[in-house]
């Protein structure tokens, strides 16, 4: 039987419910160790806010690394999630050298580095693919530790025609419970990107991180359009509330075709005190004025949820 948006209120009712003391609100920067203290003050306090920031997918994937610090100082971007195979070179062939020398770019440059964009997927039928997948993860963890981020996003890409989804979802969930206990060797956490045909539902993450019990694996929401599908982002929302990562990606916050005001009031009012990134399909020919302009919409957008919500 297929796991699908028709089935959201029971799937994997026989699973453990969620960790209510998740990785839900740990900002870049802050070690594993103190996370669980840091959940605590963000959940009690009466203020709520997040940080904006930019994945480098299209507009900072033909930059180098100070250009991309520079694009970010810039347009008033307080963090950068580097994906794998751009300009910017941040990758695991980097030796102990090459990877410090990240680390001092960022230190006092007003940019943290949150972490690293993988493409790191576990959902083949082929247990060796799914294998070198999860070594190839623990990998750049050992790469975001050295050059100072917190985590490693990773993602599901559908699932595998001839294979139950149940079975998909158990081998996926197996697999971020290794890495992430991995991961927090090294304070880093383990971000599933919302990703990938029908893997993409809600209720789909959900059934995977019933299995990806470990704390230190979290979802990164990822503002897809299917978020919005019965019984609408609100609900969908609530079913991974108490997982949500230290990362949360949009795209171009003014497009018109996602409620980001909703998203914000709902990030707001479950006191989400992570990062929004940017993570824009469009290719401006001025990147740094259009990343200054989606930092304005951002600052709108964040202070209009705030009256709404009262925070």
């Amino acid at each position: 039987m297929s796991l699908n948006r028709t089935h959201r209120t029971d799937l994997m009712s026989d699973r453990r419910h969620f960790l209510t003391a998740s990785a839900t609100t740990i900002a870049a920067g802050i070690a594993y160790g103190a996370s669980n203290s840091l959940l605590e003050a963000a959940t009690t306090a009466n203020q709520a806010t997040f940080r904006f920031g930019l994945v480098t997918y299209q507009w900072g994937k033909d930059m180098d690394l100070p250009s991309v610090i520079s694009a970010c100082q810039q347009a008033n971007m307080g963090g950068v999630e580097l994906r794998t195979e751009h300009k910017h070179a941040v990758e695991p062939n980097l030796d102990s050298k090459a990877r410090s020398e990240v680390r001092k770019r960022f230190e006092g440059s007003g940019v943290t580095l949150i972490g690293y964009g993988s493409n790191c997927e576990f959902h083949s039928k082929d247990p060796e693919a799914v294998k070198k997948n999860v070594e190839q993860c623990k990998k750049y963890i050992q790469l975001m530790h050295d050059c100072g981020g917190t985590g490693v996003k990773v993602k599901p890409n559908g699932f595998v025609t001839g294979v139950p989804h149940e079975k998909t979802i158990e081998q996926i969930g197996k697999a971020l419970n290794e890495v992430a206990a991995y991961g927090a060797q090294y304070g880093q956490q383990i971000r599933l990107e919302v990703h990938g045909k029908e893997t993409c539902y809600l209720s789909n993450v959900r059934a995977i991180m019933a299995v990806a019990d470990h704390k230190n694996a979290a979802v990164c929401w990822n503002s897809n359009k299917d978020d919005l599908l019965a019984p609408g982002i609100k609900e969908n929302f609530e079913m991974v509330r108490d997982r949500l990562g230290a990362t949360t990606h949009v795209r171009k916050l003014d497009d018109g075709d996602y409620p980001y005001d909703q998203l914000f009031e709902l990030l707001l009012k479950a006191r989400y005190s992570g990062w929004v990134l940017l993570e824009a399909h469009s290719d401006p020919a001025d990147k740094i004025a259009s990343m200054k302009q989606q930092s304005e919409v951002f600052g709108k957008l964040l202070k209009d949820a705030k009256s709404k919500v009262g925070v």
